[in-house]
């Protein structure tokens, strides 16, 4: 089964896309419209497990005193690329995993730290030396395979997501205000130094992207319109531009956009974010803003609820917390002093599942989250639901979410659901087949360039086989990005 799309014209010419298939999940702690300053925070890291493909080559040790835009390692295939310091101080620790492997770079702040200046460029290759030189570049990704963009490749487009779909996501209108004019200039330097087509996705009536078309003739606004992952930038460019083998597209995310249209107009480099920090676990979900990488140890602290909430229908209270960086499908779990990811702007926190559900799927479930009706919920209205005569709170207040997969892993069978969630053109089922058995010519017939393991992210959370998904999607890429087939 493939998607029908729907497209529309709007007042300013704007292209609206309608997206019909995908899931919005009712959960609770979506952060409120009001900002915290926590860019006193002193310990930042950079790590290079947030970048699919690096191979990290060590510039500093420990000890070593560095300054905003210092280089604290580089990529060993393209020593042009460099990771740079978020604040001045010193190197504090130089964590290493299984095999020596780099995974962090952890930075003290001594004292507060000044934004670093460089020279304001004037040319389109000027732009790309001057984010290869301040640490930027890193946050330009390209796809396939999700990589950090290679400065030599030329893309057929860029785009931009104004805004994002997943469960608990900032609202970028809200988290880029007062940035508005460095988001435009931003997106005109990147037209600027790519001379191709940068394409923004936006909501209808969203602020972010109002007028853009008047900027500069290579942008180009999309309205989106329909659930969840309709904010993902694959379904957009799928529905837009898709990619084919030999075709290159660069991405970036807006608060990102925004740090580049400051440093291309006054030659400052700014490393901030502002992050929403959200979840069922949270005591007062809101935004703060911080440094990149910046430590989450004291805003976890004074966010986690009392660990006995929720309890569900366990016997068992819960007694332990996850926290992630990202969205709760396809974030990555950090510790409750971890940092947060390089791409990320949402920390989500809730409550472990690590208990027996008594009597597991037997019992009714009417405050389990059902997307295939093995509960009772999956039968409820989705507005309000009314049992014996009394009403209980909507959905969004009603259910309560934890990470117990109620059921352990067992053989993979389709069932026909994952095309109901997945509005790409393509047969997703036939695709995760050809990526267990590596079959890359089938894998590239079934368009496996066009997809990113985030876009598998809702197949994975309806799964009655509890298959990690997302790990075969980003497995297959690798095996195709080192062969160099793509």
């Amino acid at each position: 089964m493939v998607p029908t799309i729907y497209y529309f014209c709007s007042l300013n010419m704007a292209k609206t896309l309608t997206i019909r298939k995908g899931l919005d999940l009712p959960i609770a702690g979506t952060a409120e419209r009001r900002i915290t300053d926590a860019r006193s925070i002193r310990l930042h890291a950079v790590k290079p497990t947030d970048f699919v493909g690096l191979m990290p080559r060590l510039l500093v040790e420990e000890g070593q005193t560095v300054t905003t835009g210092d280089a604290l390692f580089c990529d060993k295939n393209d020593e042009r690329i460099l990771f740079t310091s978020p604040v001045s101080g010193i190197v504090k620790a130089i964590v290493r995993g299984e095999k020596r492997h780099l995974e962090a770079v952890v930075v003290e702040e001594v004292q507060d730290s000044r934004p670093v200046s460089f020279e304001i460029p004037k040319t389109a290759d000027d732009i790309k030396v001057l984010m290869l030189h301040s640490g930027l570049w890193t946050l330009l990704r390209q796809r396939p395979f999700g990589t950090i963009a290679n400065p030599d490749d030329k893309p057929k487009a860029v785009f931009v997501s104004a805004f994002d779909s997943a469960p608990l996501a900032p609202d970028f209108d809200f988290a880029l205000q007062g940035r508005e004019e460095w988001f435009k200039k931003g997106l005109e330097a990147l037209a600027k130094m790519t001379g191709k087509p940068v394409h923004v996705c936006s909501r209808p009536n969203q602020k972010l992207a109002q007028n853009l078309s008047t900027l500069n003739s290579q942008l180009s606004t999309h309205f989106v319109k329909g659930p969840h992952p309709a904010g993902n930038i694959g379904t957009q460019i799928a529905h837009i531009d898709p990619i084919n083998k030999g075709e290159v597209v660069w991405t970036m995310n807006p608060q990102d956009v925004a740090v580049l249209g400051e440093l291309v107009s006054t030659g400052v480099y700014r490393p901030e974010k502002v992050i929403a920090v959200a979840g069922p676990q949270t005591k007062n979900p809101h935004y703060y803003r911080v440094k990149a990488g910046a430590c989450m140890a004291s805003i976890v602290s004074e966010q986690v609820l009392n660990p006995d909430y929720p309890k569900m229908d366990s016997l068992v209270p819960i007694t332990e917390n996850r926290i992630i960086s990202g969205n709760i499908l396809s974030g990555s779990q950090i510790a409750t002093d971890g940092f947060i990811g390089a791409y990320d702007s949402l920390l989500s926190i809730l409550p472990e599942g690590d208990y027996y559900d008594f009597m597991g799927w037997l019992m009714p479930g009417f405050k389990k989250y059902s997307y295939s009706r093995t509960f009772l919920s999956g039968f409820l209205p989705k507005s309000t639901f009314k049992p014996f005569g009394i009403t209980l709170p909507r959905l969004k207040n009603f259910w309560k979410y934890d990470t117990n997969t109620h059921g352990d892993q067992r053989p993979l069978v389709f069932t026909g659901n994952f095309e109901r969630v997945f509005p790409f053109n393509i047969y997703p089922t036939q695709l995760i087949k050809a990526c267990i058995i590596g079959d890359i010519d089938l894998m590239e017939n079934l368009g496996i360039y066009e997809v990113e393991p985030e876009d598998f992210a809702l197949c994975e959370f309806i799964d009655t086989s509890k298959t990690d998904l997302q790990p075969i999607i980003r497995e297959a890429l690798e095996k195709i990005r080192k062969e160099g087939v793509g």
